[in-house]
């Protein structure tokens, strides 16, 4: 089995390619792959250092089984139908194929059987990740939509400086010691204290703030980050009529997005019957009052405040945290390759 690791010195990559080591996926031989800036370079993988290849080799793809991508939309769009037409089955991690019909977008355990079977493969040879911050919601709203049927979810999302891949968590930490520093500023004159440091990752210093704007601005003055809540969220749960009100938010937190989401339900739903079903529901644990701080680095999703709405007895309120490069990136990623091989979608192929 040959496996090619597309963005193989980002932030993801570095998790997909500690993943797939962990977790002991069944590859003989490992490609990674980046930009030409980094071919030539050596990372470790399974106790060997492995050369870099540039995307851009035109055999890059050749003998691959499985290409997992984690280098931007664009990159994907131009280079994912490369490795399909070599021969490799595509996890594409980036925006580009996730609201193409032909494209399953999989989250393990709220889809699996979306990525079809060995007779009846994705029609374009990809399958995509969703977005961090839908994938870190889907899991608490599959187990309470099974039991109580899901109409809409209101969300507010508390997403990290890391969402942004590493240039948004060292944007973050850059700004930390000079703000820290003038912290009677802080309290006296907060726009003369933004202005100590520089911001290009983020829509405006993040250190000590709270930024309610992250992503392109799309329609009707949500951003395209909102809007995949929306629409991924329609997509995965099957739901395409499902109403989603999100706002997007960026917190100066390294790693790990939360997520306050007011859920509605066709029926009744307690408190009570919300957490049995959520309880033992694979991936997700529940705890009182999770924090992204203690999830950062955990590969499960977490939920808690789980409370019955004050006026409605079909709505329920509840905080779910996960961290955004690994359960929201990574480990679906590896999740997904697994799910392939077991279901024979994948083979090492005759060399």
């Amino acid at each position: 089995m040959r496996v090619a690791v597309v963005g193989a010195t980002g932030a993801v990559g570095r998790d997909l390619r500690r993943l797939l080591e962990e977790r002991t996926f069944p590859c003989d031989e490992v490609v990674l792959v980046a930009s030409e800036r980094s071919a030539g370079g050596v990372l470790p993988f399974r106790g060997r250092d492995q050369v870099i290849r540039a995307l851009t080799d035109r055999d890059v793809f050749d003998g691959v089984d499985l290409a997992l991508f984690s280098a931007g939309g664009s990159t994907s769009r131009e280079h994912a139908p490369r490795a399909v037409e070599a021969g490799a089955l595509v996890v594409d991690n980036s925006s580009a194929w996730r609201m193409d019909d032909e494209v399953p977008l999989v989250v393990v355990e709220v889809n699996p059987d979306t990525v079809g079977t060995p007779h009846r493969p994705p029609p374009k040879g990809i399958i995509a990740n969703p977005n961090c911050t839908t994938m870190t919601a889907m899991l608490p709203l599959k187990a309470l939509h099974d039991a109580f049927d899901l109409v809409g979810f209101t969300a507010t999302s508390f997403q990290a400086a890391g969402g942004a891949g590493q240039k948004g968590i060292d944007e973050l930490a850059a700004q930390i010691e000079p703000l820290f520093a003038a912290g009677d500023l802080l309290r006296s004159d907060g726009r003369s204290a933004a202005k100590l440091v520089e911001h290009h990752v983020h829509e405006a210093t993040l250190a000590f703030n709270v930024v309610p704007l992250l992503g392109a601005e799309a329609a009707d003055g949500y951003t395209d980050e909102e809007l995949k809540l929306v629409n991924e969220s329609r997509k995965i749960l099957g739901l395409p009529d499902l109403v989603v009100t999100p706002t997007c938010v960026r917190v100066p937190v390294t790693v790990g997005h939360s997520i306050a989401i007011s859920a509605t339900f066709q029926r009744q739903v307690t408190a009570a019957a919300a957490l049995s079903r959520m309880e033992g529901f694979p991936g997700l644990v529940v705890e009182h009052v999770p924090t992204p701080l203690e999830f950062a680095g955990r590969d499960e999703v977490a939920v808690g405040r789980v409370r019955a709405d004050l006026f409605d007895p079909h709505v329920l309120n509840f905080f779910v945290v996960g961290d955004n490069l690994l359960k929201g990136a990574a480990l679906n990623t590896v999740q997904i390759a697994e799910l392939l091989l077991a279901r024979g979608l994948i083979t090492a192929k005759q060399r």
